[in-house]
């Protein structure tokens, strides 16, 4: 069998370090680890029961909703197994084609959900701007484009990246500064020329969430203008209410990805506690809260749980 490691025979495995100084704790750690993981997979399985089996629900808005928390359940699924694994059985050892897979979901489902923001944002924009012609704009047929869009954007940008990383020899300790596998953490661990595979890393952050970010916020400009010329007493004001839930969404998910994308490029000497903490926030605090601001914040949603389980409602006066 051919080694990408010039010292081994076999093929290259990677560690996890877990939270650096607290291995001890490993065990305790891994309980309020375990109970975010649930509470992630059963709201975000609660809204895909919802808008499925809620015929008000039936609307763009809320089947993009449902992608979010189809890609939410995703990205926990994705990260658990590594995570959970060092915490209680204390197994820090993944394989290179394990690793490769990991990562290759990792990023593609990041890569999807951040296309279905923009989708979401577009929504809101025709539902303000156009709300005349909402529904002859935002059909089946545009929500399956553009949730189709955003899948095949991110499945095909990423395709390259386990092959680039299949190509470098891992002649260190190729410990890895995560819970899980990362396309930067594991770039930074392979020996070679390693130009082209960060500058194409480059080119996929801004082909992706660069883009998507300036349509965001293209978006909102357009809906704030709007809402100015309409004037404070038009009733689309309630409409800008409906946005409330994206923009929290659009926050939860930027501000840790950002937070990490600067750590890893800029900071060398950042404390590996730091690294972990960031790194479990940015892929388990996104499917955790979204399933959260939209049970507080969607009357439609609070409407659909008092129905069917009889949850009061959670914020007066909504």
């Amino acid at each position: 069998m051919l080694a990408f490691n010039h010292s081994a025979s076999d093929w290259p495995t990677f560690s996890f370090i877990g939270i650096p100084g607290l291995e001890a704790a490993h065990l305790w750690i891994s309980i309020p680890f375990c109970l975010l993981y649930i509470l992630a997979l059963v709201g975000n399985a609660l809204l895909l029961i919802l808008v499925r089996a809620e015929q008000n629900l039936h609307e763009p808005q809320f089947y993009f909703l449902a992608m979010l928390a189809l890609t939410d359940l995703g990205l926990s699924l994705s990260t658990m197994p590594s995570v959970l694994a060092i915490f209680w059985f204390d197994v820090h050892h993944i394989g290179l084609d394990a690793c490769l897979t990991q990562m290759f979901f990792i990023h593609t489902l990041s890569s999807v959900e951040s296309g279905v923001l923009v989708a979401m944002a577009f929504d809101r924009l025709v539902a303000i701007c156009a709300p005349l012609n909402y529904t002859r704009i935002l059909t089946h047929y545009t929500v399956a484009c553009f949730s189709g869009a955003a899948l095949i954007r991110g499945a095909t940008l990423l395709a390259p990246l386990p092959f680039f990383l299949r190509t470098f020899p891992f002649c260190g300790a190729n410990i890895l500064s995560h819970s899980y596998c990362y396309y930067p953490d594991m770039l930074n661990l392979a020996c070679g020329d390693v130009t082209f595979s960060s500058a194409y890393g480059l080119v996929f952050v801004l082909c992706t969430f660069a883009v998507d970010v300036v349509f965001i916020l293209a978006s909102y400009m357009k809906i704030l203008g709007t809402i100015m010329k309409l004037g404070t007493q038009d009733r689309n004001w309630k409409s800008l209410h409906t946005c409330a839930c994206h923009l929290c969404t659009v926050f939860v998910f930027y501000l840790p990805l950002i937070s990490l994308a600067v750590l890893h490029r800029y900071t060398h000497n950042t404390s590996p506690i730091l690294y972990s903490t960031m790194s479990n926030a940015y892929l388990l605090m996104t499917p955790l809260l979204n399933p959260l601001v939209y049970s507080l914040k969607s009357r439609q949603i609070q409407a659909a749980l008092r129905k069917r389980f009889g949850v009061q409602r959670v914020v007066a006066g909504e």
